[in-house]
This record gives C-alpha cells, sequence and structure tokens, in this order.
C-alpha cells in the first residue's frame, strides 16, 4: 500500500493533493442539501429568491467535480480547478454577508467570515503554493 500511495502522492503533487480532497468534500455538502434539502435554510435568502436549494446544492456538485478533475492536470493548468472550488463559498458567503448586513439574518456576519476565512482565503492560499519547495540561498550555503 506504502508505495501506491507515493506514486499517487508523487503523480498529484502539493496543488492536486489540495484540489482532490477540495473537490470530494464540496461534492459532499452539495449532496447534502440535494438529498435532503429541508426548508430553506436561513440566512440563504438572497440565493433562494433566484433557485430552490436543491440547484444551489448542484453548483457546490458541479465545482466539486471540476476541482477534483483539475487534480489531475498538470501544474498551470490546474488553475481552473481552484477557480471552481472557490464559486461556491464565496456565493453562499456573499449571501450570508447580505443577510447580516440586511438584519434579515444576523448570524451572517459570522458565517460570511467563516466561509470568506475558513473557505476562500484558504483556497487562494492553496492556489499560491509552489509545487516543490527550494530551499533559502543562504540556507544552501550553509549546509556545505
Amino acid at each position: 500500500m506504502r508505495p501506491a500511495a507515493r506514486r499517487l502522492r508523487k503523480r498529484l503533487g502539493r496543488r492536486g493533493t489540495a484540489l482532490a480532497i477540495l473537490g470530494p468534500a464540496k461534492i459532499c455538502f452539495g449532496l447534502g442539501y440535494a438529498l435532503q434539502p429541508g426548508p430553506n435554510p436561513a440566512g440563504l435568502g438572497l440565493l433562494t429568491r433566484f433557485a430552490d436549494i436543491r440547484c444551489w446544492s448542484s453548483v457546490w456538485i458541479i465545482c466539486g467535480l471540476v476541482t477534483f478533475t483539475c487534480a489531475w492536470l498538470r501544474i498551470g493548468r490546474d488553475g481552473l480547478g481552484f477557480f471552481a472550488a472557490l464559486i461556491p463559498p464565496f456565493v453562499w458567503g456573499s449571501a450570508y454577508l447580505w443577510g447580516g448586513l440586511t438584519g434579515e439574518y444576523p448570524r451572517g456576519l459570522a458565517i460570511a467570515a467563516w466561509y470568506g476565512l475558513g473557505h476562500v482565503a484558504l483556497i487562494l492560499f492553496l492556489a499560491t503554493l509552489p509545487e516543490h519547495s527550494v530551499p533559502h540561498p543562504a540556507r544552501r550555503e550553509r549546509g556545505r
């Protein structure tokens, strides 16, 4: 099992591993709302005015599939995966922010901050990760 995991990690690299984790997470989140939507979640009134929550859950699922698929692309071609990973939390975070600012859902401000920091900022950070770390030149000289 170890050699297979090593080959997979080498094949995916840092960026691909991040996308391979983010994709299924987004799919699972979307499936939760698609399979058992229940009443419209509080704070998402801005979204549910335009479409049913199942429609919005499909955004999570589709973006998760694109994200996971892009994990297998070469570095430099995986940018679409990070962009797709950004769409659902940005849209939902914006809806919660709107709900908080309008007073419709005061807790929306905290949830919007959570989406912004815990999702959007994290994905933007992961998108900037270099595939390989190169030691700083001064550190290489000290090592000799």
